[in-house]
């Protein structure tokens, strides 16, 4: 039997649990071994230096004590490598345990950057921000992976496009091993600038001339010949003249070797986690079309990607020794940072138009990955079926909001074909109107993405979502809101002019002016949207705005949810029904919160 999503993280979070307590007691045995072997190699050289010559130590005993120093670094490291991974094993199935059991929120990237004020509907349908889908679905570790994240949930893909990464998510959910390892590649950290590497590799590289750099080798070689003989008697005089040639020569080139030594900093500071997420996919065996493409393009030219990034990360660690104090002068006399910013650039010259692709393929397994989880975790979340020709429709049975909890939603259905092409929804505040427009929408954009739903069944045609329920007034821009939503709603109406076709999701209708206008405005914006073939819902309180349905020969469908007054309380059930609604709850709600409310 297979087990399910939660006994398996739960399983594999207890296996790593297990091992990062035997990861800690290792590390602080490997702790005190080398404090004892540097208090072996302090006895040594006493017993070397000062010892009065009876029973004393030949200089060559201090290698043992040094040897196993060097020897325990070098575990020491590995080990606490694999702690900091294990860690973030631990942590990852920690998130994953607690998106099933929908404890995730406040976890995670919210992705608020990418909010937009113009856009048609990622602030109305909780796309970015606190407690958004992106934060729900995000388990990128890179900004480039962020960002493709959030071009898909913001541009809805070609139907082609979206079944690539259906398959892709369908692969890559069971494999646990892949994606727990692409999450914790490298040491800890989430925020891996690789728009900044980017951008560093892109620009124009600038290597050193090459007689300069032979110039600077024979002189550092001359540096390090002369200084040996001045410290063994020989004269000064040698070593004086190459340190004097080395600075007449290096000057001009000090300028350009600081900016490429400030430029290369930042971006370079997390390689090593790029390194390993290359690998990871260099050695993955997949079938679906788009993951083997992506490791394809990454692979081309015959270049190891992680190798010529772990050729870079060297680089970069020979440049932290010039700030290290025993090789600080050394740095200094032969020029170290001239000869390693120009085997950057170097670098930079033969591998930096290489970069972009190597990072976009990472980026776009990070948001595959993502998604991945998503799916894995939520395994009754189908695909949606989609429908590439006739006009639009969207048949969506048992919906629900994946941002809501499992134990506190309700599910409906929600139909919208050539024939209903639009469902006015009334109802009683907070009754869950505004919610079925998020429901239908966030279910849109999660299809037009290429991941599951929350839906028993849906099956549409491509759509493009626009959206009114988030519109605001703008003090700064001088906008009022109802200029804000007829700016809005300008763009949804553009979109029936391109594909696919729209799908609008309007809250209260042009609140912000009178009812005859209102009622006015309102009925000639839907008519004219569904006479441009496109579909979708509209909330009101204006129950006149029902009576659209009644001229509409079947294509405006009145629906409502109600409440109910129950030991002086309001209950909602949050199921869709039949009609317009017939009553209102805008009175029981002020007197709820004790407003001074009576009727005549």
């Amino acid at each position: 039997m297979t087990p399910s999503p939660l006994d398996e993280y739960s399983r594999r979070r207890a296996a790593r649990s297990v091992e990062q307590a035997r990861l800690a007691h290792l590390d602080a045995r490997i702790s005190y071994a080398r404090l004892a072997a540097v208090a072996g190699i302090a006895l040594c050289t006493w017993l070397v230096l000062f010892h009065d010559g009876r029973g004393g130590l030949p200089p060559w005993s201090l290698g043992v004590p040094i040897a196993a120093f060097v020897g325990l670094a070098v575990w020491h490291d590995r080990v606490l490598r694999a702690a900091d991974r294990v860690a973030q094993a631990v942590a990852f199935y920690d998130h994953g345990i607690a998106r099933i059991e929908d404890r995730w929120d406040g976890t995670g990237e919210t992705g608020a950057r990418f909010l937009e004020d113009d856009h048609l509907y990622s602030r109305d349908l909780d796309i970015f921000g606190p407690s958004s889908l992106f934060q729900l679905l995000s388990r990128a570790r890179t900004h480039l992976g962020e960002d493709v994240l959030a071009r898909w949930l913001t541009r809805p893909a070609a139907p082609t496009t979206v079944r690539l990464r259906q398959d892709a998510i369908a692969e890559l959910g069971p494999e646990l091993d892949f994606r727990e390892a692409l999450a914790t590649a490298g040491r800890a950290s989430r925020d891996i600038d690789t728009v900044a590497l980017s951008a560093w590799a892109a620009a124009p590289a600038a290597p050193e001339r090459l007689w300069l750099r032979a110039a600077a080798v024979v002189l550092a070689v001359a540096i390090v010949v002369t200084g040996f003989w001045w410290g063994f008697g020989g004269p000064v005089a040698p070593f004086a003249i190459a340190m004097l040639l080395k600075m007449i020569l290096t000057r001009p080139s000090r300028t350009r070797v600081a900016r490429v030594v400030r430029g290369v900093e930042a971006p370079l500071a997390q390689l090593d986690i790029l390194a390993d997420m290359l690998a990871l996919i260099e050695r993955a065996q997949f079938t679906n079309a788009r993951l083997t493409e992506l490791r394809s393009g990454m692979m081309s030219h015959s270049i190891v990607p992680s190798d010529a990034i772990r050729r870079l990360t060297r680089l970069a660690e020979m440049l932290e020794w010039r700030r290290n104090a025993m090789f600080a002068p050394i740095s200094v006399a032969i020029s170290w940072p001239l000869h390693i910013a120009s085997a950057i650039e170097s670098w930079r010259h033969e591998f930096g138009g290489k970069v972009l692709a190597w990072l976009s393929a990472v980026a776009e397994y990070e948001a595959l990955s993502s998604l991945a989880a998503y799916s894995y975790e939520h395994p009754d979340d189908p695909f949606p079926e989609f429908v590439e020709d006739g006009p639009a429709q969207f048949e969506g049975s048992g919906l629900g909001h994946p941002l809501v909890p499992a134990a506190r939603m309700v599910r409906n259905d929600v139909a919208l074909s050539p024939q209903v092409r639009l469902l006015i929804v009334s109802g009683s505040n907070m009754s869950g109107k505004s919610t079925l427009l998020r429901t239908v929408g966030v279910n849109v954009v999660l299809a037009m993405a290429g991941a599951p739903v929350r839906a028993a069944r849906l099956k549409m045609t491509p759509l493009a979502v626009g959206a009114t329920l988030h519109v605001n007034d703008s003090l700064h821009a001088g906008k009022s809101r109802f200029f804000a939503e007829i700016s809005r709603i300008r763009g949804i109406v553009d979109l029936a002019a391109d594909h696919p076709a729209p799908i609008f999701l309007l809250d209260e209708l042009f609140q912000g002016t009178n009812s005859h206008d209102r009622k006015i405005g309102a009925e000639a914006l839907l008519n004219s949207l569904i006479h441009r073939g496109a579909i979708g819902l509209t909330t009101t309180h204006d129950l006149s705005l029902t009576a659209i349905a009644e001229q509409s020969a079947g294509q405006v469908v009145n629906v409502h949810f109600e409440d109910q007054l129950l030991d002086g309380e309001l209950v909602f059930d949050y199921t869709m029904k039949a009609g317009p609604v017939t009553h209102s709850n805008a009175l029981a709600l002020m007197r709820a919160v004790g407003l001074p409310v009576t009727t005549p």
